[in-house]
């Protein structure tokens, strides 16, 4: 896999569908005329309304084939962190990953809650390494799962919560104790998380799965060729994601 291009396709789409939020600006405003003499205050909002909040969690595939795309992911990650830190005004950003691979591998999921300190979630991120997989289906739906009810997701309104699930193949939907995707959308729509769905390569049975994955979850899909080839399906971010490519690209 071409992991360099790979993982600025993808971590391009996050940083623009993440640039697209609006930020919540607090503007200073002053009270009715009050009478001669009366010292006059003026009021500011509070400065958590001020400062847009984005909750982030990335669901990645950490099986043997996908090995390419972790690799990019960590030498991308943090840049893009900082860049997303650096926006006006700046937000406060927490990111989530939980990493997943099959029943009969070393683990199922591994969940790292959202946290503030992105030092450490880059550090555990490159704790990751791909193996393990290799019978075509994996356990997206536990992944899933775990990302919408085992992260400390914020209960504040105003702040923006998205997911992105990136993956090659589709969920095991044979194990009878596994909590389908259908069910766990409908959690995750209902607290305000949108999901996104990435899919890296062109299997044709994990292609219909993204789509009604990103349906559910009232988010966009989107096809990466495992090679590193760009964008399948169209979205509202291409101009922006073909600016940003081509600067990156400079």
């Amino acid at each position: 896999m071409n992991t360099r291009l790979t993982a600025l396709t993808l971590f391009t789409i996050t940083a623009a569908a993440v640039g697209l939020y609006p930020a919540t600006q607090g503007a200073i405003t002053s009270p009715p005329d009050k009478p001669p003499g009366q010292v006059t205050h003026l009021t500011r909002p509070p400065i958590a309304e001020q400062t847009p909040k984005i909750d982030v969690v990335f669901v990645l595939d950490t099986t043997g084939s996908m090995g390419g795309l972790i690799e990019g992911a960590k030498e991308k990650i943090w840049s893009i962190a900082s860049s997303m830190a650096q926006a006006k005004p700046a937000p406060l950003i927490r990111m989530g990953l939980v990493a997943y691979r099959d029943r009969g591998d070393d683990y199922v999921t591994k969940v790292v809650d959202l946290s503030d300190d992105l030092d450490s979630v880059y550090a555990t991120l490159m704790d990751f390494q791909a193996d393990g997989g290799g019978d075509g289906p994996e356990s997206v739906n536990q992944a899933l799962h775990d990302a919408v009810n085992h992260m400390s997701w914020s209960s504040d309104q105003q702040t923006y919560k998205v997911m992105f699930l990136v993956g090659d193949a589709p969920p095991h939907m044979d194990y009878q104790d596994d909590v389908k995707y259908p069910q766990t959308l409908a959690k995750a729509v209902q607290q305000g998380i949108t999901v996104n769905a990435i899919q890296c390569g062109n299997d044709s049975s994990t292609l219909p799965i993204w789509q009604q994955i990103a349906k559910l979850g009232s988010g966009q899909s989107f096809q990466v060729d495992q090679s590193g080839g760009a964008i399948a399906i169209a979205t509202p971010y291409d101009e922006r994601i073909a600016s940003l490519s081509s600067s990156l690209d400079e």
